[in-house]
């Protein structure tokens, strides 16, 4: 956490309030690697209203202060912020929140990583077989944490049974969650289409905020799903990442979006890979293959800054 050791926490107001503005929350999504501090930073200028941070192992963030100075970095305008964890007992997890609720508005508990390491260690969407594990995990939570404005939220896919899911998002419910995040998938699937009708079902079936996750990849996207499920909410991912301006209604991402990722990157002193890759998703949609294939080869700050002002100019 090396950008807030010396930073007071933040007062922190109800991050609900949000959900009651008459139109979707957009929210940028929890993505490893690319949902850093950095990234966050510039999706807030383009009217991103939540950032997640990338899932961070509870249990790793716990047993060592490396860990949690790498895997978690914020500052005074990194908000609201939800921080998500892969969690799989209570105590680590409400442990884990207690770290980050002074410089945060809520942790997620991530019950829909399909990846194959995260379910064999008791991670992710497995969880969503768990309903008591996962109620007992938000109800430490709640009960360790002073805040009452402090947001406790889940993040799952669905089972093929949409009836199982329901179950289990009213279980959540009742036991303290802020809002649910339905990823539109089952743990299986990839690339198939989204089962939007199953998230409105969900959504019919809480009280609760419900925010929609997977395909979002414009704000036409954003307003169908809206329409189509009721939902509270948008999360984006990779549309993020093709275009962090997407949320302010530009169809590709603006030049001036593509110079603002560089000053921050150069601030925050993003790895060059890191630094690097967000620029190929950036400019894949606005780059000819010829240059794309320039582009990807480069191998420095210096070069990848000349590239740009020789191939579009400065902003």
């Amino acid at each position: 956490m090396t950008e807030v050791h010396n930073k007071l926490p933040m007062d922190s107001g109800n991050i609900t309030d949000l959900f009651h503005r008459g139109r979707p929350v957009r929210v940028c999504a929890p993505m490893v690697r690319y949902s850093k501090l950095a990234f966050r930073c510039l999706v807030r200028r383009y009217d991103c209203d939540v950032c997640f941070t990338p899932m961070i192992v509870a249990a790793d963030f716990m047993r060592s202060a490396k860990a949690r100075d790498s895997e978690f970095t914020t500052n005074k305008t990194d908000r609201p912020l939800i921080v998500q964890f892969a969690a799989k007992d209570a105590q680590t997890l409400a442990d884990a929140a207690c770290v980050v609720s002074p410089f945060s508005d809520g942790v997620d508990l991530n019950c829909g990583c399909p990846q194959r390491w995260a379910v064999s260690e008791g991670y992710g969407a497995c969880l969503i077989n768990k309903p008591e594990l996962v109620k007992d995990m938000v109800r430490h939570v709640r009960n360790q944490i002073d805040n009452p404005n402090y947001a406790v939220s889940i993040k799952i896919r669905i089972h093929k049974d949409v009836r199982k899911t329901v179950d289990l998002c009213q279980k959540m419910e009742a036991a303290g969650v802020s809002w649910i995040t339905v990823h539109g998938r089952t743990a299986d699937e990839r690339h198939q289409p989204v089962h939007y009708d199953a998230i409105k079902t969900i959504k019919d079936s809480l009280s609760i905020p419900v925010i929609a996750n997977g395909d979002i990849k414009s704000m036409q996207d954003v307003e169908a799903v809206y329409e189509l499920t009721g939902v509270d909410g948008v999360m984006a991912a990779r549309g993020l990442l093709a275009n962090p301006a997407m949320f302010a209604g530009y169809e590709e991402t603006p030049l001036q979006c593509v110079w603002d990722w560089v000053d921050i990157a150069v601030e925050h002193g993003t790895p060059f890979t890191c630094f690097h890759h967000h620029l190929i998703y950036m400019l894949e949609r606005i780059s000819s293959q010829p240059e794309r294939r320039v582009f990807n080869n480069l191998s420095s700050t210096s070069a990848v800054v000349d590239f740009l002002h020789n191939a579009y100019g400065s902003a």
